[in-house]
């Protein structure tokens, strides 16, 4: 059955919240997914923070109208699921990693902030590091100098001890 003119309009208002939060939207094209994929698929996007729709084309249209993703509105053929995420990479992530064990599973194309991404796009966007990755070789860069100097302060104490435990030895050997 249908929806009627308020539910379209329900789902065309969350639909429009959900892109309003993201910084991504990557699509891709489901036929012929069995049930137990397609769960594992909305698990892996659940861990990674991703939104996954399957919406009636027409109204993710709608929903995308006006925002710097309207771009990407004339790819909306077939059926699709959309994946929404507020981290650009996260997305492209799942969808493209889900396609390698899937071969059901098509990416079509994406968009980020007025810029729409065909699927090699999405590919490379899906192969860069995540941001919680690159956070994490931040603070170990600016930790590295820290650690350094850390280390060689405590070198001259552990020289020191090492010389006299070598002069006591030397003393031993020759008593």
């Amino acid at each position: 059955m249908g929806l009627n003119r308020q539910d379209k309009a329900a789902v065309i208002e969350e639909v429009s919240g959900i892109v309003a939060a993201s910084s991504a939207i990557v699509i891709a094209e489901y036929r012929g997914l069995s049930v137990e994929a397609v769960t594992k698929l909305r698990a892996d996007a659940r861990k990674n923070n991703v939104t996954l729709r399957v919406v009636k084309n027409t109204l993710v249209r709608r929903a995308v109208e006006g925002t710097e993703f309207a771009g990407l509105a004339d790819q909306f053929v077939g059926p699709l699921v959309y994946a929404f995420s507020a981290d650009p990479v996260a997305a492209a992530k799942v969808l493209v990693n889900f396609a390698k064990d899937n071969d059901k599973l098509v990416i079509k194309g994406g968009a980020m902030a007025n810029f729409v991404m065909d699927v090699e796009a999405v590919k490379n966007l899906a192969s860069m590091p995540s941001r919680e990755e690159l956070l994490a070789k931040l603070m170990a860069t600016m930790n590295e100098p820290i650690a350094k100097f850390v280390r060689t302060i405590n070198e001259v104490p552990a020289r020191f001890v090492r010389t006299v435990a070598a002069v006591r030895d030397a003393k031993d050997q020759a008593a």
